[in-house]
């Protein structure tokens, strides 16, 4: 009975925000935006290709899978502009950025990771003529768990304009944004300024979402910028319910397998009838089998749309790299309250 009151609470919540976002988007655009508490430049020079960090957490911390991410992106040579949406920073996380970073801009969480994001631009004096690559990132995943420039080089500005790791067809096409590339030819078109000047402080998730994220990837399409997906929707459904060694497969009757097996058909059902998913997500798996290097915090911490077979993330990840496995136990048995990992 709890769980069913629990899911029809959902379902209503789901209601409630499918309809509210646009008066909110409305009222936000309204409002006067907020002003960044604070800008300190940081030791670290401002080069030509520089990562836009977006972070939270309620006491100010850094966590380590946040900062290990920050090392990643400095050895893949990218200046650092780190904007915490927390409000404070706790002083020896503050000193670690200062000395890693650029700029550190501390703001209050209005308009969430968007809103971080035209900060950090305006604070920064970003795009400047000489950068050709803008890469725009959160701390709503865990990972890297292969090198930034390994990624970045099969991203060739040659092939689009703007790049992101997975692509949705939920609500609209776009890319998603918890990381996205900006190449020279995208950050000097009147499109991408024109996008960020008019970022307003939204009140809601569901209307920053629908707003801004979805309508990033509309917009900059619109004004004839080329935008794909390294992971592709198409490609990953077209992947589910197969392997290389189907017979290995059928012979194999573990429990974690099984159920590997049945959310996959799930999965694919559900997209014959043209419901889109959410990969980083629904499709976690397939991602990481096909070497996605990040795997979404939400996912592990909540897992709010209860996909089946989240379970198996820890044999999965610690196959990949054990390292940042145990990184994610860490941080996991620090800020979960009556889950399990």
């Amino acid at each position: 009975m709890r769980v069913r009151a629990r899911a029809a609470f959902d379902q209503l919540g789901a209601v409630v925000r499918e309809f509210w976002w646009r008066p909110a988007a409305a009222f936000g655009a309204l409002l006067p935006r907020a002003r960044p508490i604070s800008g300190e430049r940081g030791g670290a020079p401002l080069g030509t290709r520089v990562a836009l960090f977006c972070h939270f957490d309620r006491k100010g911390k850094v966590a380590e899978h946040v900062r290990r991410y920050i090392e990643a992106l400095r050895a893949a040579d990218l200046s650092i502009v780190f904007v915490t949406n927390a409000g404070r920073l706790e002083p020896e996380a503050r000193e670690w950025l200062l000395e890693r970073c650029t700029w550190v801009i501390v703001r209050r969480n209005r308009g969430l990771d968007f809103a971080a994001w035209r900060d950090a631009l305006s604070v920064a004096g970003l795009p400047r003529p000489e950068t050709e690559l803008l890469l725009i990132a959160n701390d709503s995943v865990y990972g890297p768990f292969m090198p930034i420039t390994h990624l970045l080089s099969q991203m060739p500005a040659a092939e689009a304009d703007v790049w992101g790791l997975t692509d949705s067809w939920q609500h609209r096409y776009h890319l998603q944004s918890y990381f996205l590339a900006f190449s020279g030819a995208a950050l000097r078109s009147s499109a991408f300024a024109s996008f960020w000047e008019g970022v307003r402080d939204l009140p809601s998730k569901t209307a920053v979402i629908r707003k801004y994220e979805v309508g990033l990837t509309q917009y900059l399409l619109s004004h004839g910028l080329r935008c794909r997906a390294l992971w592709p929707y198409a490609d990953l459904v077209s992947s589910l319910g197969t392997s290389e060694n189907e017979e290995e497969r059928d012979n194999d009757s573990s429990a974690k397998d099984v159920l590997c097996r049945g959310t996959d058909l799930a999965n694919a059902q559900v997209a014959a009838r043209r419901i889109p998913l959410n990969p980083s997500a629904n499709l976690w798996r397939p991602l990481l089998a096909s070497g996605f290097p990040f795997l979404k915090r939400e996912l592990l911490r909540s897992n709010p749309t209860g996909i089946a077979d989240v379970g198996a993330w820890l044999d999965i990840v610690r196959a990949i790299s054990p390292a940042e496995a145990e990184v994610i136990l860490r941080d996991l048995t620090r800020s979960l309250r009556n889950l399990a990992p």
